[in-house]
């Protein structure tokens, strides 16, 4: 499964960004998806994930800002994000837990990673 990010960018404090996650391969079933950032010297952190059944959860610091969604007929994941602080500048990482045909067409589960987009939130 492969998984392709995109909408990062620059934007002012206060701004907003869309991201969108599709993901693409012999996929049988999408479980949860979410997203992660990783900030310079930092360690990736949890910015949200959504169930297949569209059950939400979201890290602190981004409660009341950003909002997951996703299409599960396109097999893709959205983050809206509000009121951008430039706490917010992090490469954003997609994720999904998917269950898949491998080569052999034998179904495998695993956890996929998009390769990231990079959001700035700068003046």
């Amino acid at each position: 499964v492969q998984l392709q990010a995109s909408g990062g960018g620059l934007v002012q404090p206060g701004g907003s960004l869309r991201l969108s996650c599709a993901a693409s391969g012999k996929i049988i079933r999408i479980d949860d998806m979410g997203w992660y950032r990783q900030a310079p010297g930092k360690q990736r952190e949890l910015v949200a994930t959504i169930t297949s059944g569209g059950s939400t959860s979201y890290g602190d610091s981004v409660k009341g800002r950003f909002t997951i969604s996703r299409d599960n007929a396109k097999n893709t994941v959205y983050l809206q994000m509000n009121s951008l602080k430039p706490e917010d500048t992090a490469v954003y990482y997609c994720n999904a837990d998917c269950l898949s045909f491998n080569g052999y067409e034998e179904p495998v589960a695993e956890r996929s990673w998009g390769q990231g987009t990079l959001v700035t939130v700068s003046s």
